[in-house]
C-alpha cells in the first residue's frame, strides 16, 4: 500500500509539472505572437490573458481584445475571448466568441450579435497549426452596420471545413443558415409589394476549393491562401416562391479571374431579374435586352417559368448562356 501511494504521489506531482510547462508555454506562446504582430505594425492589445483548467484543460481567456491588420483593413474588437483545450489534446481546441463583438473592414464597421457562437478546430501536430477540419455555429446571429440600423438576422448559422485527405491545399466548405432574414431596407427594394416572406426557406451551399497554399497560421500572419480551383457542388436559395440553384467549376489564375462554366437554374426567374434590377447588381437598360433573350430560351425548354442555363466565365468577362453581363467577378480573399 505505501509503495502504491508513492506511485500515485509522483504520478500525480509529474502530472502537475507537465500541466504548469503546459500552462506557461500555452500563455506565453499567446502573448508572443501578439508581440510579433505589433512589431509588423498591427494593433494587437489585450486586457488580460489568462490560461487555467487544472488539472486537464488549458482554458485561455482573453479579455478586451483588440486585433487590426493595416494591411488589409481588417479589424476585430470583442470583450473577451477563449480557447479552450484539453491539456491531453492541445490540437483540438474550441474557440468561444462573446454575445457582443466588433468587426472593421475598409468599408464599414458591423456590430455582431449572438446567443451562441462557438467553433472546433482541429489542427496538425506542425508548427505551423495547418487547418484539418473546423465548425462553426451560432444562434440568433445579427450583423448591422454601424453607421444604418439595418439588421441581417439568422436563427442559426452552420460554417464547416475539412481538408481533404492527400490534398494538403483542398478543403470541402458547407454553409447552411436558417431562418436568414435580410435587413429591412433591402427587403423593401427587392420586394416593395412584400409578396416574399420575412425570411429564406433555403440558404446552403456545399463548394469544394483548391487553395494556393494550406491554411495555417500563416494565414493570418502574412497572407491568405488564394482560391485556384473551386467545385460549386451546389448552391441554392430559396425565397417564397423564388428558388436559385447553381453548380458547376471553375479554375481561378493569378489576378483572381475565373475560368469555367456554372450551371444556374431559377424558379420563377422573371421576378428575381427584377429584384437583380432593383438591388442595382443589373442596370436597368440592359434588364429588358436580357429578360427578352433569357424568355426565349425559357419558352424552347418548355417550362417559361424556370431557366436552366450556363454562367460562363472567360477572359476576364461573364455570359449568361449567349447574354453577355460584362466583367467577371476577381475572387481574392482580402
Amino acid at each position: 500500500m505505501r509503495i502504491l501511494l508513492t506511485l500515485i504521489v509522483i504520478a500525480a506531482a509529474a502530472w502537475s509539472g507537465y500541466w504548469y510547462i503546459g500552462k506557461t508555454g500555452v500563455s506565453e506562446g499567446f502573448s508572443t505572437w501578439l508581440e510579433a504582430r505589433r512589431a509588423e505594425g498591427w494593433a494587437a492589445e489585450t486586457g488580460t490573458l489568462e490560461t487555467v483548467g487544472y488539472p486537464n484543460r488549458f482554458d485561455t481567456t482573453f479579455t478586451d481584445i483588440t486585433l487590426a491588420d493595416p494591411d488589409t483593413g481588417l479589424a476585430w474588437e470583442a470583450p473577451f475571448f477563449q480557447i479552450l483545450a484539453l491539456s491531453y489534446k492541445p490540437n483540438h481546441v474550441i474557440a468561444v466568441w462573446p454575445d457582443e463583438q466588433l468587426v472593421a473592414t475598409p468599408r464599414e464597421k458591423y456590430q455582431v450579435t449572438s446567443s451562441d457562437m462557438r467553433a472546433s478546430v482541429v489542427v496538425g501536430a506542425d508548427l505551423d497549426l495547418p487547418l484539418e477540419r473546423t465548425t462553426l455555429t451560432a444562434e440568433e446571429l445579427a450583423v448591422t452596420p454601424v453607421s444604418e440600423d439595418q439588421t441581417t438576422r439568422a436563427e442559426a448559422l452552420r460554417l464547416a471545413a475539412e481538408r481533404l485527405p492527400a490534398h494538403p491545399a483542398t478543403y470541402r466548405l458547407g454553409l447552411a443558415a436558417d431562418g436568414l432574414s435580410p435587413a429591412l431596407e433591402w427587403r423593401v427594394r427587392l420586394d416593395p409589394a412584400g409578396k416574399l416572406p420575412e425570411r429564406f426557406d433555403a440558404f446552403e451551399a456545399d463548394v469544394t476549393v483548391e487553395f494556393d497554399k494550406p491554411w495555417d497560421r500563416s494565414a493570418i500572419e502574412e497572407a491568405r491562401p488564394q482560391p485556384r480551383r473551386i467545385e460549386l457542388r451546389l448552391a441554392q436559395a430559396r425565397w417564397g416562391e423564388l428558388e436559385l440553384q447553381a453548380a458547376g467549376e471553375v479554375t481561378v489564375d493569378a489576378q483572381g479571374y475565373p475560368e469555367g462554366e456554372v450551371t444556374v437554374k431559377a424558379r420563377n426567374w422573371r421576378d428575381i431579374l427584377k429584384m437583380a434590377v432593383a438591388s442595382g447588381t443589373l442596370p436597368d437598360a440592359f434588364a429588358g435586352t436580357l429578360e427578352d433573350g433569357l424568355g426565349l430560351i425559357s419558352q424552347m425548354s418548355g417550362n417559361p417559368k424556370t431557366l436552366d442555363i450556363p454562367l460562363n466565365f472567360r477572359n476576364g468577362k461573364v455570359r449568361l448562356g449567349p447574354v453577355p453581363l460584362g466583367d467577371a467577378p476577381v475572387l481574392r480573399l482580402r
